[in-house]
């Protein structure tokens, strides 16, 4: 399964925007700017900051515009922004953001509770934005949401998504990211999926966004590696989740990743003890606790002061 593993992983962090717009109490903007800061500083690929989206709809990220203005952008990290229409484009561009990622769900019926239309009416959306910043020099990332499974839907076809991702990349989009929204992912089937889009456009940049609904999260990143992908967003504390789907919990855990990468040998370039102490500042700003599981228990080859009633027992002779 693993005999041409990628080398180098891309880690894309994305607490700051799907970690945050479940979370019932707002986060203060300068928290925000503040984590996105010292998150920026650790190696990451990518952040996806915020999302130029109603505050109606998502009311923790109503502050996008001053979150975007006010963080510091000096570190090779790509600071990204989530837009869903034409309105939150024109916000983008005017803040100079370097990165936009558009969504469309693969399912009808996904699509129309998380984007309020049809995925015709989504794509031609992405034709009007790709206008919109052409000669920009912005990015335009297209992220597949369901792609793995809908729970309206069930399972949608492998040619139903690959007919999706031509339609984006007609319309001029740069990038693709393959979104397991509701964590219904199988690894046999994540494999199957990503060396069919790889096959189809080898060339392209692919970023894989898994959910640990049902615990598959890292065994689908197992799949995907075997794939050959080697891009991957996660969040930070394993927070997030799609407000907009059902039993839909949270995202792969950042830390978690960078550590199961780091321990089969692959170079991620973040740097772990950073990010657990950012996890660890994360669960006081939310004030609950974070699924997460390396923060709790400590990377693998930590070790632990001896108990001093072993050492005595050495000391006295007796092991």
């Amino acid at each position: 399964m693993f005999t041409e593993l990628p080398q180098r992983i891309r880690v894309n962090e994305v607490v700051t925007r799907d970690g945050f717009q479940s979370e019932p109490e707002f986060v203060p903007t300068t928290t925000k700017v503040e984590l996105i800061n010292a998150l920026a500083g650790l190696g990451l690929n990518k952040i996806e900051v915020t999302s130029f989206v109603s505050p109606r709809a998502v009311p923790n990220l109503r502050d996008a515009a001053e979150v975007f203005a006010a963080i510091t952008r000096d570190t090779p990290t790509r600071y990204v922004a989530l837009v869903p229409n034409q309105q939150g484009c024109a916000r983008a561009l005017e803040l100079g953001v370097e990165e936009i990622n558009l969504v469309m769900s693969v399912s009808e019926s996904h699509n129309l509770a998380n984007m309020r239309m049809t995925c015709e009416q989504s794509l031609q959306q992405f034709g009007q934005i790709a206008d919109m910043t052409a000669g920009t020099g912005m990015r335009l990332n297209g992220s597949l949401a369901t792609s793995f499974g809908c729970p309206f839907e069930g399972q949608p076809t492998q040619e139903r998504i690959l007919g999706l991702v031509d339609a984006y990349l007609e319309r001029g989009l740069h990038s693709l990211t393959l979104a397991d929204t509701t964590g219904m992912a199988a690894p046999n089937q994540v494999q199957s999926l990503c060396q069919a889009v790889r096959a189809r456009w080898p060339e392209l940049e692919l970023t894989l966004h898994f959910h640990n609904t049902r615990g598959l999260g890292l065994a689908n990143v197992l799949a995907a590696l075997a794939a050959g992908v080697d891009q991957f967003d996660a969040s930070l504390g394993g927070l997030g989740g799609c407000p907009f789907a059902p039993g839909a919990t949270g995202n792969i855990c950042t830390e978690d990743l960078v550590h199961m990468l780091t321990e089969m040998g692959l170079q991620t370039g973040v740097d772990l003890d950073g990010l657990l102490l950012q996890s660890e500042r994360l669960a006081g700003i939310v004030n609950h606790d974070l699924p997460g599981q390396v923060r709790k228990a400590g990377p693998r080859r930590q070790t632990r002061p001896l108990p001093h009633s072993v050492k005595q027992l050495m000391q006295d002779g007796r092991t």
